[in-house]
């Protein structure tokens, strides 16, 4: 295609080139979220050395509540194979989902949410690099939930990675969990934008429930949860200290606000 022809189209269709490059973005993120846990260091007794590190410290900080709740999926059928579920599939769905609601609202909403999304995701990124841990599954004591539902879901016994994809996800890459952190970015993203409570509220049910699922399966340390919200904190921090998106005239793309939440483009 011609660069006259692109012109053309990016003329007659802004919308549909910009949701195209804005995938183009995420995609691309979500490759480098795939390769760089397949990219960090797997072995395996450093992982654990640092996660008993983990475990220690939160002894000290009174933060030691995985056995409880690890004990609390594996003893209950129902909770536990439902917090399978939840661990393999909300944490792309309701993800994706908020940002394709935050490009409808427009880019006043969107730009600055996907930017601290960008930035948390990427610094949990180097930290998989740099300090591959060990879960709590891989140490006596503590039981892999999703493993014992294998059988009822999409997942292998590799983490939640579909059955037969096993060896394309590093187990290591824990600390901190993103899943927390992607959760709480819903949960401000949500609180900022929409205008009916209950979805508010729901927001935070998410994120506290992702929060309690990913320790109780056995996938995740307390402290992994509290950094991964931390690094989430941080890429808003970021977001902000970043230039205030510009409002093009054919923004906002297709609103469709929440019980009167007002339009990117009305001040």
């Amino acid at each position: 295609m011609s660069l006259p022809s692109i012109l053309v189209i990016r003329h007659r269709y802004p919308r549909v080139v910009r949701g195209v490059l804005e995938l183009t973005l995420i995609l691309t993120l979500w490759v480098g979220y795939s390769l760089s846990r397949l990219l960090a260091d797997t072995a395996l007794t450093p992982a654990l050395a640092r996660a008993h590190d983990l475990l220690h410290l939160e002894r000290l900080l009174g933060i030691h509540w995985e056995l409880p709740l690890n004990r609390l999926f594996t003893s209950h059928q129902a909770i536990g194979l439902l917090g399978s579920y939840w661990y393999a599939s909300l944490h792309y769905v309701v993800t994706g989902a908020t940002l394709l609601w935050l490009y409808k609202l427009g880019t006043r909403s969107y730009l600055p949410a996907r930017r601290a999304l960008v930035a948390g995701t990427l610094i949990g990124l180097v930290a998989y690099l740099l300090m591959p841990t060990a879960p709590p599954r891989f140490i006596t004591g503590y039981v892999d939930v999703l493993s014992l539902h294998a059988s009822d879901g999409w997942w292998s016994t590799d983490a939640s990675a579909p059955r037969g994809l096993g060896g394309l996800t590093n187990e290591l890459a824990a600390f901190p969990s993103l899943h927390a952190g992607w959760a709480l970015w819903v949960a401000i993203s949500v609180q900022r934008n929409a205008a009916w409570r209950w979805v508010r509220a729901l927001a935070w049910v998410y994120a506290a429930g992702t929060a309690v699922v990913i320790v109780g399966t056995g996938n995740h340390w307390v402290i992994d949860v509290v950094v991964g919200w931390l690094v989430v904190l941080g890429g808003f921090a970021i977001a902000r200290r970043m230039p205030r998106p510009l409002v093009p005239a054919a923004d906002p793309v297709g609103v469709v606000p929440l019980a009167g939440q007002p339009t990117a483009t009305s001040g």
